[in-house]
């Protein structure tokens, strides 16, 4: 049964989980200290540059709403800075499935924004209960991978969870104990700009937003796993932490104060990975011959970065070392395939790349002037208007078509060379094997126009002066 906490007052039980009565009218900023301090984050942590809130009339945030006690206290509290902040809020919920309760959940979600007018989306996932990661770590990751892609489809700035100081505690003693290093200890950061996620309530109680909620009557739902101590972090919550707090009772704000000490000390690796990323990472793969040329902790702390550009999980520390030694070591002909979650690591022509496998399957598109355009055998195209290069539009380039390779084909983008073929023009075009098939190729009329990466027919091609149009190809996963 869904533990539908006493929102009201009086204490009275709620005869069904997802009804509630949310305050029509969110409290002041003048009432409660916890809107201050949430004021107080993103006039500090978001208006210092250009991904600031205040760096355009209307910013959007996406809340991951579970419906628990955290997220429905900062949806209540961010409804109340929205008129402050000039900010537009939206919700995802992702129902899981895992618990007979999960419909109710979803339905409580629902009612909150409802009554708040926040938009919302449910999204159902299904997890692998036979996952090597677990069933934590494997909803984790579907959970972050429905709110990256909802992000991305509403172009919201920040992705916003709820997570606070005791959720940070319980992550560092969990960190610590699998023999984490800088980057784990440092548990959940503020501000991560690379997933552009924030976390505006780390340094407040679990207390604190209890009484929140009892104060402004919410209501809202708690998982009936959370006291199951055989998953960790409840084991931590209900059985470590007591302890700790008995002998120290400020350990959880020191705990925090230690995690943000290194959360700085992460943020100068990440600056050294990004200085190294300038010579060394291009079209998002990685320079081996340079590579090689670092220090071996040095070397790992890009890897390590470069894997956080693609949202996956850090490797343990003889994983990484182990991936390391083979990309470096490995025979030049040797195939590298190495798993990393939903990616393979992969090695080509002395580089490292990031893969996702997909189905190569026929497709035939029109493009009809988009500035984008999905593949569906993955990645995306994207088009550009530049003066002296590219498609020249004086030709009329207002309709192209789009397929992907059937074999055979010619091409001939440089006018002092014969015509060749494809194959071999990808060949010396470094195009990774795994991305050849699922390359698109463009066509005017009958003509083969243009191959991304490639080049452009030379007889197409915009002159210097000339209006052109650029195509470029993200590929999935990059």
């Amino acid at each position: 049964m869904v533990n539908s906490k006493k929102l009201l007052k009086s204490n009275a039980s709620i005869k069904r989980a997802g009804k509630q009565v949310l305050a029509s009218q969110p409290v002041s900023s003048e009432l409660h200290p916890l809107l201050s301090e949430l004021h107080s984050f993103f006039t500090q942590h978001l208006t210092a540059d250009e991904s600031s809130l205040a760096s355009s009339p209307v910013s959007k945030l996406l809340l991951a709403l579970s419906g628990g006690l955290d997220s429905s206290v900062l949806l209540h509290l961010l409804v109340s800075l929205k008129p402050i902040l000039r900010f537009e809020l939206h919700a995802l919920h992702v129902h899981h499935g895992l618990s007979p309760n999960a419909d109710a959940w979803a339905a409580l979600c629902m009612e909150q924004c409802q009554s708040l007018d926040v938009p919302i989306r449910v999204v159902q996932v299904n997890v692998d209960q036979s996952s090597k990661l677990g069933i934590e770590a494997e909803a984790r990751q579907m959970r972050y991978q429905a709110l990256f892609d909802e992000r991305l489809s509403i172009q919201a700035d920040f992705i916003v969870t709820a997570h606070h100081q005791d959720d940070q505690a319980e992550t560092f003693i969990l960190q610590l104990m699998r023999g984490a290093g800088v980057k784990g200890l440092s548990s959940m950061a503020e501000v991560d700009r690379i997933r552009s996620l924030i976390r505006p309530l780390l340094r407040v109680s679990r207390q604190a937003l209890y009484d929140y909620a009892i104060q402004n009557e919410l209501q809202w739902c708690d998982d009936e796993s959370n006291d199951n101590t055989q998953y960790e972090r409840n084991f931590v919550r209900h059985d470590v932490m007591p302890i700790l707090q008995a002998r120290y009772p400020s350990v959880k704000s020191v705990i925090s104060r230690t995690a943000s000490h290194l959360a700085e000390a992460n943020a100068l690796l990440n600056t050294l990975a990004e200085i190294d990323a300038q010579t060394l990472v291009e079209n998002d793969s990685v320079c081996l011959q340079g590579l090689s040329q670092l220090s071996n902790s040095r070397a790992k702390n890009l890897l390590r970065w470069w894997f956080a550009q693609h949202y996956l999980s850090m490797p343990t520390s003889d994983h990484l070392a182990e991936m390391l030694q083979q990309l470096l070591n490995a025979k030049p002909d040797a195939e590298l395939s190495i798993k990393i979650q939903h990616y393979t690591l992969r090695r080509y022509q002395q580089r490292a790349y990031l893969s996702i496998e997909q189905i190569n399957e026929p497709f035939d598109l029109v493009w009809n002037g988009e500035n984008e355009l999905i593949v569906p055998n993955g990645g995306k195209l994207i088009f550009r208007q530049v003066e002296g290069s590219g498609l020249a539009l004086k030709f009329g380039m207002t309709r192209l078509r789009i397929t992907n390779r059937s074999g055979g084909e010619r091409f001939k983008p440089d006018v002092l060379r014969p015509t060749r073929t494809l194959k071999h023009l990808l060949q010396a075009a470094n195009i990774p094997p795994w991305q050849r098939d699922h390359l698109p190729l463009i066509y005017w009329q009958d003509t083969l126009a243009c191959v991304p990466g490639v080049g452009v027919a030379h007889e197409l091609r915009a002159s210097k002066n000339e209006l052109g149009l650029d195509i470029t190809w993200q590929a999935l996963g990059t």
